[in-house]
C-alpha cells in the first residue's frame, strides 16, 4: 500500500497553483531545495513523476494532471480531520416524560447521533413537572411531554391516542366490580377515564396504582384493565373497551418545547421530530386490528 505523505502532498499542489518552485518556498514558508526533496519524495512513492521542469517552464505532467484533483481531496480530508478536534463539543440537553418514552426513542437517539458527532446529547426522563421546572430554569435545552402537561405552545410531534388495555389472559366476572389499574397521582388520562367511569355508573375497584411501566407490568400479569396509550402498549395486550362496554378515551398530543434557536439546535430539533414522525408511519403501516 503506498502511503502518502500530507506535507509532500500539499507541495505539489503548491507548485501546481502557482507553476514556480520560488513562489510556492515563499507560500509555504521554506526553501526550494525542501520543496524539491518533498516533490521528489512523493512521486517516487507514486512511481510517476507529478511536474515537468525546464529552465523556462514549471507545469504538470500527463499524470500530474490525473493527480490533481484526488491530491485537494485528499489535502482537505485531512483539514476536515485534524479541525474536528479542535471544535468544541456542543451539549444539548433533552428531557422525555417518563410516560412519552416509547418505541420511537432509539430512533431518535441514532438520528441525533448521525446528526453531528461533535453534538453531546444528553437524554433526561423524569416526571414532566421536574422537565417543565428544569426546562423554564434553563437546565434543559428542550423537553417533550404531553399536552395536558402545560399550557403554552410548542410542536406537536402527533397524536397520543388511549384505550382501555387488558391481557389476553384477564377475566372479568359479570356482576363483580371491574378491576382497574390506574397511573397516578395527577394523571390527566386517569383522571378523564375515572370521571367516563363514574357517568356511566359503571360497577369498578382500584387494584393496582403505579407509573405507566408498573401498569403495563400488571396489565400483563392478568390483574386488571386500564386506560394505556397505543404507542406504548405491549404486544400481549389487546384493547378491552368495546369487549367490556367502556367508554372512549379522549386524545392528547406529543409537544416538543425548545428554548433555543440557533442553527445547529434547529436542525437537532428537526431531527426530533422527524424520528417521531418517521416511526409513527411506520408503525401504522404495520399496524394491526385491535383484537
Amino acid at each position: 500500500m503506498t502511503l502518502l505523505d500530507v506535507e509532500s502532498v500539499r507541495v505539489f499542489l503548491a507548485v501546481a497553483e502557482f507553476q514556480s518552485f520560488t513562489r510556492a518556498a515563499e507560500t509555504l514558508g521554506t526553501t526550494q531545495g525542501a520543496i524539491s526533496v518533498k516533490l521528489k519524495r512523493l512521486e517516487d512513492r507514486l512511481g510517476k513523476r507529478l511536474i515537468e521542469r525546464t529552465p523556462r517552464q514549471v507545469r504538470l505532467s500527463a499524470p500530474g494532471e490525473i493527480f490533481l484533483e484526488p491530491a485537494r481531496e485528499f489535502l482537505a480530508a485531512h483539514e476536515r480531520a485534524v479541525a474536528s478536534l479542535s471544535i468544541p463539543r456542543c451539549r444539548f440537553r433533552l428531557g422525555i416524560a417518563n410516560h412519552v418514552m416509547g418505541p420511537e426513542i432509539p430512533a431518535l437517539l441514532a438520528r441525533l447521533r448521525s446528526l453531528d458527532p461533535c453534538l453531546l446529547v444528553e437524554i433526561v426522563l423524569d416526571e414532566s413537572r421536574s422537565l417543565l421546572d428544569g426546562f423554564e430554569t434553563g437546565t434543559l435545552d428542550a423537553i417533550i411531554i404531553r399536552s395536558d402537561e402545560d399550557r403554552r405552545g410548542g410542536e406537536i410531534l402527533g397524536p397520543e391516542s388511549f384505550a382501555w388495555y387488558a391481557s389476553r389472559q384477564f377475566e372479568h366476572v359479570p356482576g363483580e366490580p371491574l378491576k382497574v389499574a390506574a397511573t397516578r397521582p395527577g394523571c390527566t388520562i386517569w383522571d378523564a377515564a375515572e370521571r367516563l367511569l363514574n357517568q356511566q355508573s359503571l360497577s369498578w375497584q382500584e387494584v393496582f396504582t403505579g407509573g405507566t411501566a408498573a401498569v403495563a407490568a400488571a396489565l400483563s400479569a392478568a390483574l386488571a384493565v386500564a386506560p394505556f396509550a397505543r404507542r406504548l402498549a405491549p404486544p400481549d395486550l389487546i384493547e378491552v373497551g368495546t369487549m367490556l362496554g367502556l367508554p372512549p378515551l379522549p386524545t392528547l398530543s406529543l409537544v416538543l418545547h425548545s428554548s433555543l434557536s440557533d442553527l445547529k439546535t434547529r436542525e437537532t430539533l428537526r431531527a426530533i421530530t422527524t424520528a417521531f414522525r418517521e416511526h409513527r408511519r411506520s408503525a401504522s403501516a404495520f399496524a394491526c386490528p385491535a383484537s
